[in-house]
């Protein structure tokens, strides 16, 4: 296994990552936000992966070993908070909705990274104020802890157009839909359809940031017409899919 690169405070900073590039696996005594002002950034750790486009944040809390991944061209800006700086009390990974007050704190924060003055004191009080005020999002897919579960959820990521059935899926790795279903609850805390969903959001939200047609993304990802992935999108990201184009 290779050595997890320990930074003891976590940077803040914006930077510039081609499409497919990275920040390999490392952690921080201090917790971390991670926003994509352009393209999708994408934070794995062993609990699962958490996807965040441009209306999306993710909070990385200290400790967490984790490492980013870009998809489109990311300009990627990291917030590091001290571990008494909490605002939402969150113990793991979380997505949180970003308005356009707090996309602007967070560019602003991180564009003058070493600078210590009082106007940047009260400019993280106020970004402190708004994270607060920012509603949590379930955009979580976690990683399956079973064998069985982890043989199933491969065979989706690898094709997330794959429409068999439950049961269809169960013969394929040997387990009935009633045995898989339970695990799907007990392993993953949610129902089968809904990590169905979770994983084609996530493959949406990367080929998209590639470029992709709306219409091409919706058939790549599964959905039976455009106008079904353009709704599931909507009520998920509050926007079309249109609107997430890249910048």
């Amino acid at each position: 296994m290779p050595e997890i690169r320990h930074d003891p405070t976590a940077p803040t900073r914006s930077r510039l990552l081609p499409p497919g590039g990275g920040i390999d696996a490392h952690r921080h005594d201090d917790h971390q936000i991670a926003y994509a002002a352009r393209g999708v950034v994408a934070v794995t750790t062993d609990a699962g992966s958490w996807v965040a486009p441009g209306n999306r944040a993710l909070w990385i809390p200290a400790g967490t070993v984790h490492a980013h991944q870009a998809h489109g061209e990311l300009e990627l800006h990291l917030v590091g908070l001290p571990a008494t700086d909490n605002p939402l009390a969150l113990d793991r990974p979380t997505v949180l909705a970003v308005g356009p007050l707090l996309r602007e704190l967070i560019v602003a924060y991180t564009r003058t990274p070493d600078q210590d003055t009082p106007e940047r004191a009260r400019l993280r009080a106020v970004l402190l104020d708004q994270l607060r005020a920012s509603p949590q999002q379930p955009l979580h897919l976690p990683t399956p802890g079973t064998p069985v579960l982890r043989a199933l959820c491969a065979l989706l990521d690898a094709d997330p157009a794959d429409r068999r059935t439950l049961a269809e899926l169960g013969r394929a790795v040997g387990a009935s839909d009633r045995t898989l279903s339970r695990l799907f609850r007990a392993d993953l805390g949610m129902t089968f359809p809904q990590w169905r969903t979770q994983l084609r959001l996530h493959h949406a939200l990367v080929l998209l940031a590639d470029g992709l047609p709306v219409t091409a993304v919706a058939h790549r990802c599964g959905w039976a017409s455009a106008s079904a992935f353009i709704d599931v999108f909507r009520r998920t990201f509050g926007h079309t899919p249109g609107g997430h184009a890249p910048r």
